[in-house]
């Protein structure tokens, strides 16, 4: 069993879950929600180079969508880390998921994190473009798993 997995367990990061059609229908709901707002603010700011809110959304599109895969699988994250352990842990490992998708989803985890909790609008504006050459290129994968 993947090491890090077993820690979110033992930590109570990652815990069981019964599972619920009605979980994972709503999450699967929010990310395309969350997928279609972040298209929009993308269009909006685009000239402004104002990448910020369009890159949390994307990324909580993204959270979302992995959401119900957890559910599926009876689990539920306390942590957005232990979300991406659970990935590689349940799927890229067990080889139903591409692994790349797990790195696309690390890589919007660390831009979500610097849009949030890194001001400098110069810096971020780079981060974002190289997020998005070496980062998500599997649009709405998630969703048809």
């Amino acid at each position: 069993m993947n090491k890090d997995f077993e820690k979110c367990l033992k930590k109570k990061s990652i815990v069981k879950q019964p599972y619920t059609e009605a979980l994972i229908d709503d999450e699967l709901e929010a990310a395309r929600r969350d997928l279609k707002r972040a298209k929009r603010t993308y269009d909006e700011f685009l000239e402004d180079l104002d990448y910020k809110w369009a890159t949390i959304q994307a990324y909580y599109s993204m959270f979302h969508a992995a959401r119900a895969l957890l559910f599926k699988k009876g689990y539920r994250e306390k942590s957005h880390y232990c979300l991406k352990v659970t990935l590689q842990a349940l799927f890229a490992d067990e080889g139903i998921m591409d692994q790349r998708l797990v790195d696309d989803f690390d890589t919007a985890m660390l831009l979500r994190e610097t849009a949030d909790y890194k001001s400098d609008m110069a810096t971020w504006s780079g981060t974002f473009r190289a997020g998005r050459q070496n980062g998500p290129t599997h649009r709405g994968r998630y969703i048809r798993l």
